[in-house]
């Protein structure tokens, strides 16, 4: 039975999208397949990790049909892709091998039962249900996803906070050593949920979120999220535990701060970073009026000094931090200026943007 005669390029772009979240390696030897399901003209590829699903949709069945089966998501896309790019591809289901064909090249591939694959169930009720543009959320999960927590054991940590209130849509992230905070206004009003969606889930979303006005549809569960977009829907269960008040986190009223170009201070970090090692990676700052130094030191007893002219008529704070938690927020914001709040040597660092109250970037001291 045929499934499929298309271009390579209208098979592989569906395949792209789902084959993200399916791991090379699991218990489950059927979740390193996709579940493709064909009904007519309508072709769906579906792929799972059990706590992520996603599926997505194409116009390019072949024949009346309605057939489903599994196939190795990974050596499917990587044939489509050493396939050329001209020419059809067609694909065929006998026997429980379906065969793959463009031109004088043909595979042979082993399939799995359809009624074997394990898919999520959906939810029977969500609370809330939000639309944004699709550049907006992938703004929010940017300014945020780098402060999420890798495998910690508090695993509520391993993913970020989403919060609606009000009007407002907000991300928080922290991995317990900085926290960052990023916040969007809709036309919507809603009571307040807080969700924690997976780490793996929000990686997915910025490779699949594109930066255009296309609307998202999100829908909350107690348990699960559901994103809709394009042709694309994206199905997540979400983290159970409790996440830190945030809102504790930030500090205010800190009378020590000034305005510094973003860039200037990047590379200055970048250039003091060098110095420092793998177990290591501090740098010193001292602030006194006027100026801002920067330095770093090894165990070989090497050091590199900046030193930075600034608008600054504050105490004078001497004060250290993981280098790395600052390129990381100053890389990821794109405005020209970026605002430094400072309270002593034992407080955090506050990070905004100039005029801006949507975005917060908190990171906690090390000794030196």
């Amino acid at each position: 039975m045929q499934l499929v005669k298309t271009p390579r390029d209208s098979l592989l772009r569906p395949l792209q999208i789902v084959s993200g979240i399916v791991e090379r390696r699991h218990t489950l030897p059927i979740l390193a397949n996709i579940l493709i399901r064909k009904d007519g003209e309508k072709l769906s590829f579906l792929s799972t990790d059990i706590e992520v699903q996603i599926t997505t949709h194409a116009p390019i069945g072949a024949g009346g049909e309605v057939i489903a089966t599994t196939v190795a998501a990974r050596k499917l896309l990587d044939i489509l892709r050493a396939l050329p790019e001209s020419g059809d591809v067609t694909m065929k289901l006998d026997n429980k091998k379906m065969t793959v064909q463009s031109g004088k090249s043909r595979f042979s591939l082993q399939t799995l039962a359809a009624e074997e694959f394990p898919t999520v169930a959906q939810a029977e009720h969500y609370n809330t249900r939000l639309s944004l543009p699709q550049k907006t959320l992938k703004h929010l999960f940017n300014m945020v996803h780098f402060s999420m927590a890798q495998q910690d054991i508090r695993y509520y940590l391993n993913g970020l906070l989403l919060v609606v209130e009000g009007k407002n849509v907000m991300a928080v992230a922290t991995d317990g050593h900085r926290l960052a905070f990023c916040q969007v206004e809709t036309e919507q009003e809603f009571e307040r949920q807080e969700v924690i969606i997976p780490r793996k889930t929000i990686v997915e979303l910025q490779r699949l979120l594109e930066d255009n006005d296309d609307p998202v549809q999100l829908e909350i569960a107690n348990n699960q999220i559901k994103l809709t977009f394009a042709d694309i829907e994206l199905i997540s269960k979400l983290v159970e535990g409790k996440f830190p008040d945030y809102t504790r986190v930030v500090p205010k009223g800190y009378k020590n701060n000034f305005s510094i170009s973003r860039d200037t201070l990047l590379r200055s970090l970048q250039r003091a970073a060098i110095m420092t090692s793998d177990k290591f990676k501090g740098v010193r700052c001292i602030m006194s009026p006027g100026s801002m130094k920067i330095s770093s030191t090894n165990a070989d007893q090497e050091e590199a000094v900046e030193e930075l002219e600034i608008d600054y008529g504050g105490d004078s704070v001497d004060i250290g931090f993981n280098v790395t938690y600052l390129l990381d927020v100053l890389n990821n914001l794109k405005c020209d200026q970026v605002n430094i709040a400072l309270g002593d040597s034992n407080s955090s660092a506050l990070i905004s943007i100039p005029d801006n109250t949507d975005f917060k970037y908190v990171v906690m001291p090390m000794r030196i």
